[in-house]
């Protein structure tokens, strides 16, 4: 089994910067993909950015986010700034994860963390 772990949500003034970071922990062969997905109540689960053989932003937040990886740790960081009340979701931790050799992947998520952007 694979756990992610998020940290560093919390409550920042419009204009502000928060880092979130995700480390994944268990059974690991190898993380193809590591990424930042981000929900409120009452609407779909929301793309921001993933990070694998490429980089990718959801439009909303190209500029402002940036997502990074450290392979050693099984870590993966977004760096937010220039938050907007809009910014205001649950930001989940999504991973894609080969657990052996032979190749097998499989995807999960993080709790979430809350972060909350006050106008």
């Amino acid at each position: 089994q694979v756990q992610l772990v998020e940290s560093g949500g919390g409550l920042v003034q419009a204009g502000g910067s928060l880092e979130l970071s995700c480390a994944a922990s268990g059974t690991i062969f190898s993380i193809p993909v590591m990424g930042w997905y981000r929900q409120t109540p009452g609407k779909q689960r929301e793309f921001i950015a993933t990070s694998g053989s490429s980089t990718n932003y959801a439009n909303t937040v190209k500029g402002r986010f940036t997502i990074s990886r450290d392979y050693a740790k099984k870590t993966v960081y977004l760096q937010m700034n220039e938050l907007k009340p809009e910014d205001t979701a649950a930001y989940l931790c999504y991973a894609r994860v080969v657990g052996g050799q032979l190749g097998y992947e499989s995807d999960y998520w993080g709790q979430g963390t809350q972060v909350t952007v006050s106008s």
